[in-house]
C-alpha cells in the first residue's frame, strides 16, 4: 500500500478497533502463557485404548462362538430323487411325440432338405464359392462381416452346429441366396440372438437398408427390407433386400440381389415360403 493511501469503511473501524501488540508488550506477558499446548498425545492415547478394545473384543467373541455346540444346517427342501428298479416294459412306454409336433426330429435330419425348392425359372449358381454341397463353413459366413474374427469367435462361443445354403441366378444379374444357420440343440436363444442382432442394425443407412423393414407373417420378430438402390458412376445400379428370421435353434437369411429394382413382393414370397418348409 503506497504511503498516501487511506483505509476507510469496515475495515478502517476494524482496525482501528483492534490495534496490533507492540513487541515490548507481548515481553512483559509471562513465558507460560505463549508456550504452544502439545496437541496429539491425547488423541494416540485415545485411538490405542480404542484398538485394544475391539482386538480383545473379536478375541472373546471367537472364543465364545468356538466353545458353542455347532448348528446343523436346515433338511433340502428337494426330497431324495427315486428310480425305478425295473425298465418300463416295452408296452407301457410312454410313445414318442409325432413329427408334427417334435421339432428336434425335423432339424436332426439333413439340414439341407429344410432348404427351399429351387423355384422355377431359377438355376443353380455355380459361381457360389463358398458353398460345398449345400454346405458353408462356419469360417466363410465370419467373412462376410467386417469384424471378421470376432464373428468367428463369436459363432464357437455360441456353439453354432452347421450352416446349409443355397444360391440361385434368374435372368441377366438376378441372384438369390439362403442360409439356414443352426445352433446346437437346446441353444434355441442362440439363433434368436443372432437374428435380433442382425435386426438391430438393419435401421442404420450406412451398415444396413436405412429402414425398419416389414414383418414377415408368421415369424413371430421376422422382418423383410428393401436397400436404398447403389449407383455408382461406370457401374449398374445395384439393388438388394434381405430377410432375417429364425425358427427354433435355426437362423434363417435371405438375400435377393439385382441391377433392375426388386419389389416387395420378391423378397416377402421368398422368406414365407422358406419360413413355412421349417
Amino acid at each position: 500500500m503506497e504511503p498516501n493511501d487511506t483505509i476507510s469503511g469496515p475495515a478502517a473501524a476494524e482496525s482501528q478497533a483492534v490495534p496490533a501488540e507492540s513487541p515490548a508488550v507481548l515481553a512483559e506477558q509471562p513465558a507460560a502463557s505463549r508456550r504452544p499446548r502439545p496437541r496429539g498425545r491425547t488423541a494416540l492415547l485415545i485411538a490405542a485404548a480404542a484398538l485394544l478394545g475391539i482386538s480383545g473384543g473379536t478375541a472373546v467373541g471367537y472364543g465364545i462362538q468356538a466353545e458353542r455346540p455347532p448348528t446343523p444346517l436346515p433338511a433340502l427342501s428337494q426330497a431324495e430323487l427315486a428310480y425305478p428298479a425295473k425298465a418300463l416294459p416295452a408296452d407301457k412306454v410312454p410313445a414318442p411325440l409325432p413329427a408334427s409336433q417334435d421339432r428336434q426330429v425335423k432339424t436332426d435330419g439333413d439340414l439341407r432338405k429344410l432348404l427351399l425348392d429351387r423355384p422355377a425359372g431359377w438355376s443353380e449358381n455355380k459361381d457360389a464359392d463358398w458353398l460345398h454341397d449345400e454346405w458353408m463353413a462356419v469360417g466363410e459366413l465370419a467373412r462376410d462381416f467386417k469384424e471378421e474374427d470376432y464373428m468367428f469367435e463369436y459363432f464357437l462361443e455360441s456353439d453354432i452346429r452347421r450352416i446349409a445354403g443355397a444360391s440361385w441366378v434368374k435372368g441377366a444379374d438376378r441372384e438369390a441366396e439362403i442360409r439356414l444357420v443352426q445352433f446346437s440343440s437346446g441353444v434355441g436363444a442362440s439363433a434368436a440372438d443372432f437374428a435380433g442382432g442382425q435386426r438391430s442394425y438393419m435401421g442404420d443407412p450406412d451398415e444396413g437398408a436405412g429402414n425398419e423393414g416389414d414383418p414377415v407373417k408368421g415369424s413371430g420378430e421376422g422382418r423383410y427390407y428393401l436397400y436404398e438402390v447403389d449407383r455408382e458412376p461406370g457401374y449398374e445400379p445395384f439393388y438388394r433386400a434381405r430377410a432375417v428370421m429364425n425358427r427354433g435353434d435355426i437362423m434363417i437369411e435371405i438375400n435377393l440381389f439385382d441391377s433392375r429394382p426388386i419389389s416387395k413382393k420378391d423378397i416377402r414370397t421368398l422368406a414365407e415360403q422358406q419360413l413355412e418348409r421349417l
